[in-house]
């Protein structure tokens, strides 16, 4: 039977050609399928290579964010059941999902979280709210976030936002030391304090907070509890941040240790965690120029250094 094809590209080509013959007709229905199986191979060798290209694109960005011989959970390498977070702002916990739910599903370990601030001098990327209520938005978020988490217990603090530094270190360091010794942690999980994971000040001095008060309870201890174990801060790419940071990527990665754990960033929770930060769904977009799930195509691994205190 004749395909129905080659008698309609038969009849359109023998108009054109008036008084062509039947085989005539049946030669150019011949060469306009083999002409089009032409266009088709080339058209899927062009999209292979462009699929190829991204691939390796993606492959090699990820050089700039990862590591091999990552953990399945840091808290679960550290073989401990209770784990304090010690931030400054209400979306500081996305540095740390993996973290935190890991330690969660993974090793059903008691998670508690303290952020310094209500976060009320950001900027809302989008505007959800009145800008003198964005403190109060801001925290609704924070706890929410956590709890979709599974953090056990969490509080936001009332700090000023962006003026960490200038509360008395005394005053923060004697809150913290009475949350460590209400929670109990084997671990506490923190900035670096030089560096701050991204620069921002509050986020250095919170580190150093968490960290003083960590050494003084162990300072201290005269009960059972004899203070945390370990003290895991938070690193960040140092290549990554070198190449696309700028200067506050310099100095971060400049002022920081080598990471000593990696472990999966657990990219869903984070996605998560933007929708849920409705103020600041869209920073990743606002801060870096691309979108959230860009980022973490190429930098879906979080990395910490690991203290142990009683080693050093």
């Amino acid at each position: 039977m004749r395909d129905h094809r080659s008698t309609e590209v038969c009849s359109a080509r023998c108009t054109r050609n008036a008084g062509a013959p039947a085989s005539a007709c049946l030669r150019y229905a011949r060469e306009d399928r083999g002409m089009i199986r032409k266009i088709a191979i080339g058209v899927g060798i062009l999209a292979g290579v462009i699929v190829v290209a991204l691939i390796a694109g993606v492959l090699y960005m990820r050089t700039y964010f990862a590591a091999d011989g990552a953990l399945a959970s840091v808290v679960g390498d550290a073989g401990v059941k209770r784990v304090l977070g010690v931030f400054a702002h209400p979306d500081d916990e996305q540095l740390v999902t993996g973290f935190f739910a890991a330690a969660k599903e993974k090793d059903a370990a008691f998670t508690s979280l303290v952020t310094g601030t209500k976060g009320e001098a950001g900027h809302q990327v989008p505007t959800v709210a009145r800008q003198q209520d964005l403190g109060i938005v801001r925290k609704a978020e924070a706890l929410k976030n956590g709890f979709a988490l599974g953090i056990d217990d969490q509080e936001v603090w009332d700090y000023p936002d962006g003026g960490v530094p200038e509360v008395p270190m005394d005053e923060l360091v004697t809150r913290v030391v009475a949350k460590i010794n209400a929670v109990q942690p084997e671990m506490v999980v923190t900035f670096w304090p030089a560096s701050g994971a991204t620069g921002h000040k509050d986020h250095m001095r919170m580190g150093l907070v968490a960290e003083t008060a960590v050494k003084q309870v162990r300072a201290q201890a005269s009960g059972a509890y004899r203070g945390p174990k370990w003290i895991a801060y938070v690193i960040t790419p140092p290549n990554g941040l070198r190449t696309f940071g700028g200067d506050t990527g310099k100095f971060v990665a400049d002022n920081q240790p080598d990471a000593t754990h990696a472990m999966p960033g657990n990219t869903p929770a984070k996605m998560r965690g933007w929708k849920i930060h409705a103020s600041q769904e869209h920073y990743v977009q606002a801060a870096y120029g691309f979108p959230d799930w860009l980022l973490y195509l190429f930098w879906d691994q979080e990395f910490y250094r690991l203290v142990d205190l009683e080693a050093s």
